[in-house]
């Protein structure tokens, strides 16, 4: 069943009414009435913008999510297989774009292989889960840059200068920090979603998929910090801040003295990102387009 396209509360509540809540991930993507009520929501650090002022559907929501896991599962599927989206899961409402750079990465570490096509597995299922529920009103997969957006994202760290380039392929090491660049971006612009649902089931399955980006992001920090690569995640940290506004959203992963693995604020809390906060990040603070996304994303809020 396709998620419905319409705000319709009347609509959203006979749906919400007969679902079977035990039903899962299914039930998730068959009830999101999420409606006018996510407006506020969307807005930088609480507030609605201007631009996202109107109304906005559950499939709005979802599919500004799934551009992300497009990302994602490009990026994880070319490093652990070489390979990446199958052509039937890429097609959709708007310009299907294509993707520039990625290869398979040499890993030396078996754990850390093992960890990344666990990793991959889970963001292909993301992507196939949404456009599941979504159906033919699941947008296409925008054009993804995985070469020079890497490149750029890591000279506004600081780790590379000048004509250098960063090979976010080249070896595991690289890998991992390229993964930091955005793997916590996922965690925190799922979490900005959750003021959006007010059913108990339904905030229960996305509490479970937020819950696997957190995994992720966790896997990568912890072992970033066991490779002691604390300079190198501050600076992505620190890139990653100047990007999303003046607010303090990110950390690194601590240093020799001190693990900074769950970044939280002071009650202990993950932090949320808004739509224009994620946008800017991906971006690498673009306007409207540009970093890993160079043509911008599909869907209602490109």
């Amino acid at each position: 069943m396709e998620i419905p396209m319409t705000d319709a509360t009347s609509a959203v509540a006979a749906e919400a009414a007969r679902v079977d809540w035990t039903a899962g991930r299914r039930a998730f993507l068959r009830t999101c009435g999420l409606a006018a009520a996510g407006a506020a929501a969307l807005g930088v650090a609480g507030r609605p913008t201007a631009a996202l002022a109107a109304p906005v559907s559950d499939a709005d929501v979802l599919n500004f999510a799934l551009n992300l896991e497009y990302l994602e599962a490009e990026f994880y599927l070319r490093a652990t297989t070489g390979v990446g989206l199958d052509d039937s899961d890429t097609g959709g409402v708007g310009d299907k774009g294509g993707v520039k750079g990625g290869r398979k990465v040499k890993f030396d570490t078996k754990a850390i292989k093992l960890y990344a096509e666990e990793i991959a597995g889970d963001e292909l299922a993301h992507v196939r889960f949404l456009r599941a529920g979504l159906g033919s009103a699941a947008v296409a997969r925008p054009q993804i840059n995985l070469k020079g957006s890497f490149t750029a994202a890591a000279k506004a760290a600081g780790l590379v200068k000048g004509d250098q380039e960063f090979d976010a392929f080249a070896n595991e090491t690289n890998f991992l920090l390229a993964s930091f660049i955005f793997e916590d971006v996922g965690v925190t612009a799922y979490k900005g979603a959750a003021p959006l649902l007010t059913d108990k089931g339904l905030l229960e399955a996305a509490a479970g998929i937020l819950g696997v980006e957190a995994y992720h992001a966790g896997i990568i920090r912890t072992l970033l910090f066991q490779m002691g690569q604390f300079e190198q995640a501050q600076a992505i940290s620190d890139a990653r801040d100047s990007l999303d506004g003046d607010s303090n959203l990110d950390k690194g992963i601590g240093d020799k003295k001190e693990a900074d693995l769950v970044p939280t604020d002071k009650n202990g809390v993950a932090f949320s990102r808004s739509v224009p906060q994620v946008k800017a990040i991906v971006y690498l603070g673009g306007e409207a387009k540009g970093g890993f996304y160079p043509k911008g994303i599909n869907g209602a809020f490109a």
